[in-house]
């Protein structure tokens, strides 16, 4: 998924990277892999966060990314790495921050949410961000239920916060339990 990111990343960078004077060509690829990582890193984080709602609710499509919270922490964040990392100018690099991202995760949600698209999906997001905690979830039943106004995302998102700190740590497994909780939500 990494790879796939950073692809969708370099599409949308080339005015606000590469075109960018403030961003010396030779750190071009650096800053795109920095925006590939900040977005990595920022779902992750929501994930253990236990932001699952806030999460599912952008993916699948149901929340803005314009104005949206995580978004606008993306954003922050990546800010900071251009600051911190590549000693941009503030008022530049918050202007990369806040066109970049926003425009990235836009597609990424058009992506997502395109049935003929099959280069991002749910599940491939979901289980990459949480190391494989989600394999084995319907995640499209499930997004028809919160669409529907009627599903706890409470055991859901134990499951999700657990993967998505056991990959923040380095580690890749299952958080386990998954086949009782999925019995618990499908009957």
């Amino acid at each position: 998924m990494f790879e796939q990111l950073l692809q969708l990343v370099q599409e949308h960078a080339q005015t606000a990277v590469v075109n960018n004077p403030a961003v010396p060509n030779e750190q071009n690829q650096a800053v795109m892999q920095a925006a590939t990582e900040s977005i990595t890193n920022g779902l992750q984080q929501e994930l253990a966060n236990g932001n699952t709602a806030g999460v599912l609710g952008l993916l699948g499509g149901q929340h803005s990314t314009e104005g949206n919270p995580l978004v606008n922490n993306i954003s922050n964040n990546f800010l900071d790495t251009l600051l911190q990392k590549f000693n941009l100018d503030k008022e530049k690099a918050t202007q990369l921050a806040s066109s970049l991202i926003p425009t990235v995760m836009g597609s990424l949600v058009n992506k997502t949410n395109d049935p003929s698209n099959n280069g991002f999906s749910l599940d491939g997001i979901l289980g990459h961000l949480t190391g494989g905690a989600s394999s084995g979830i319907n995640l499209g039943g499930i997004m028809d239920k919160i669409k529907g106004g009627n599903f706890d995302l409470g055991e859901l998102k134990d499951i999700f916060s657990g993967g998505a700190k056991q990959q923040q740590e380095g580690n890749s497994g299952n958080t386990g339990g998954i086949g009782d909780v999925l019995k618990n939500l499908f009957g």
